[in-house]
């Protein structure tokens, strides 16, 4: 891991997130889960920073339509977490990882719906390339969000589940970024200081139809 050439916010983030209080529910067991990791991939793109997101295909048995970070179940030739999310953002995102670096490995999170143990890897895009779905049959289409639009309060909204519970979520462009992902991305805003007041009292029922494979929300990895 470096951070020789990531921006110093980014470095400063990356030492507010190692130390990240995991909330209960999304605290793993002292053993099992199923692990798998995300990248949680941040670069420099025309409107400051930007996220990495994927938006699955809505043909798909699990996830449909789901915006996520690239991400999936760490194989035993991926060498670990990090090996693992830069494989999974090839294959999904056409990301070079020759031109990530990754800056940190974030704490465990667990999926008790689905039995997940995430590890986010948090990286710096320093050589951006084009993206485009790797397999349009699984993603749907690839975008790069400004976390100046994430932190809009105009584009965050509560979703509420029929749990009874309700969780943040996020509009960018066509995306409804919902459930484990934007709970993730809200705690990114929180300790990098983007996040500005919004009006939590806006809450739309989660859309019709939509699974829930994970903590009151979907899960992010395949």
């Amino acid at each position: 891991m470096t951070d020789g050439g990531a921006p110093g916010w980014l470095s400063e983030l990356a030492s507010s997130a190692a130390r990240l209080r995991v909330p209960p529910a999304l605290r793993p067991p002292r053993a099992g889960g199923r692990h798998s990791a995300i990248l949680i991939l941040f670069g420099d793109g025309p409107d400051g920073p930007d996220l990495l997101l994927v938006q699955r295909s809505s043909a798909l048995r699990r996830h449909a339509g789901q915006p996520a970070f690239p991400g999936g179940v760490i194989d035993a030739g991926d060498n670990g977490p990090a090996g693992a999310a830069l494989r999974e953002a090839a294959e999904e995102a056409l990301v070079d990882p020759a031109g990530v670096d990754v800056i940190s490995v974030l704490p465990d999170l667990y999926i008790s719906r689905t039995g997940y143990r995430v590890t986010p890897v948090l990286a710096w895009w320093r050589k951006p390339v084009p993206v485009a779905p790797g397999d349009p049959a699984e993603v749907a289409s690839v975008a790069r969000i400004p976390v100046a639009d994430l932190s809009d309060p105009a584009r965050r909204l509560m979703i509420s589940y029929p749990s009874g519970g309700a969780g943040p979520a996020f509009r960018a462009g066509e995306m409804l970024i919902w459930g484990f992902t934007a709970f993730v991305i809200d705690q990114l805003l929180a300790m990098g200081g983007w996040e500005r007041p919004w009006d939590t009292t806006s809450v739309l029922d989660l859309p019709p139809g939509t699974e829930l494979t994970g903590i009151d929300g979907p899960d992010p990895v395949s």
